[in-house]
């Protein structure tokens, strides 16, 4: 009797050891799930907020037909189409479908693309429709949002059409490239555009396909990433390090220098304008703007002056609150505010 009872007592426990460890391999795939959904939603969240910045109130995006995909071992999310209303500034914008993804070792890190086309439509009478042939992001974040991201727009093209002027520009690049992060509590941008072509109805000419970069800090806004920066770029301060327009045969414009916004938008700067070849800068902007040609040719005698008649010019750009001058005499015009 007594061998009997010490089995039954083994049995008893073996068994009560497999519901332990059958109810923790629930319990850990229970949290397991619920951590998945939980950094699905917060993927969809900061995809959102890449697309459509959230600076304050008002603004808000939303996915059709959403989707989660992946589990267990990677979290995506799939929209049919994304909205996005800015109720407090009048503006409103539509996409086409989204496709995003992160893996599960890595939730800070998201892939993402996005289809065209898309409709973007202002109250002040602006609206704009795009299209492009593949448009693809990375992002990655830490606990105050999104740290850096980068995107790559192949084949766009844009129109732009004011129904309070009728005018109409139409834009277009082989590929463009934006790229900012988070540096510290500024924020650092870098930007180009390759093959790009300006397009605006009813002018004499074409602008010329160019291509163009720029590279600056806009100091205290790492929040404009994704939109945690309440005040925009008013009020604000940084470096210009370098922005270079590229239209061919050696004609590079480039300007460099620190600059700043006032609570208005007016800008402000002290810039050094690099000019190679300024005849055929010259000789492209009289056929672009045949109506301005005695005030380029002016212009561009004055900078051979200055440059002592070579063909690369260098002087200083000063903006003071939007009035632009060439060495702080000679007016440019002004510069309207952001």
């Amino acid at each position: 009797m007594a061998a009997s009872s010490r089995s039954g007592s083994g049995q008893s426990t073996s068994g009560k050891k497999f519901w332990l460890l059958g109810g923790g391999i629930v319990l850990a795939i229970a949290l397991y799930t619920g951590g998945w959904f939980y950094a699905a939603s917060a993927l969809k969240t900061t995809v959102l907020e890449a697309i459509a910045p959230r600076d304050q109130a008002g603004v808000s995006g939303e996915c059709s037909d959403i989707e989660f995909r992946g589990y267990p071992f990677r979290i995506g999310l799939f929209c049919s189409k994304v909205d996005v209303d800015d109720s407090v500034n009048g503006v409103s914008a539509t996409f086409g479908a989204l496709r995003s993804a992160a893996q599960v070792y890595a939730p800070d890190h998201i892939v993402w693309e996005l289809d065209s086309p898309a409709e973007i439509r202002t109250s002040n009478g602006l609206s704009i429709s795009a299209q492009w042939t593949n448009l693809q992001s990375s992002l990655a974040t830490r606990l105050k949002g999104i740290d850096r991201s980068s995107t790559v727009i192949e084949g766009l093209k844009a129109t732009a059409v004011s129904s309070l002027t009728g005018q109409t520009v139409n834009f277009d690049a082989a590929r463009t490239e934006i790229h900012l992060r988070q540096n510290g509590a500024d924020l650092d941008g870098a930007i180009s555009v390759q093959d790009a072509n300006t397009v605006i109805t009813d002018w004499p000419q074409v602008f010329p396909k160019l291509s163009a970069s720029i590279d600056l800090t806009v100091a205290g806004k790492a929040g404009l990433i994704d939109g945690s920066d309440p005040n925009g770029l008013n009020g604000s301060a940084g470096e210009l390090r370098r922005i270079v327009a590229d239209i061919g045969d050696g004609k590079v414009m480039t300007l460099t220098g620190p600059f700043s916004f006032d609570e208005q938008g007016f800008l402000s700067g002290q810039f050094k304008l690099e000019i190679e070849r300024l005849g055929p800068w010259s000789d492209s902007l009289k056929q672009t703007f045949p109506d301005i040609a005695s005030t380029v040719n002016t212009a561009t005698k004055l900078l051979k002056s200055l440059a002592g008649g070579k063909d690369k010019v260098s002087v200083d750009l000063v903006v003071d609150h939007g009035n632009a001058t060439v060495s702080g005499f000679i007016p440019l015009g002004r510069i309207p505010p952001i």
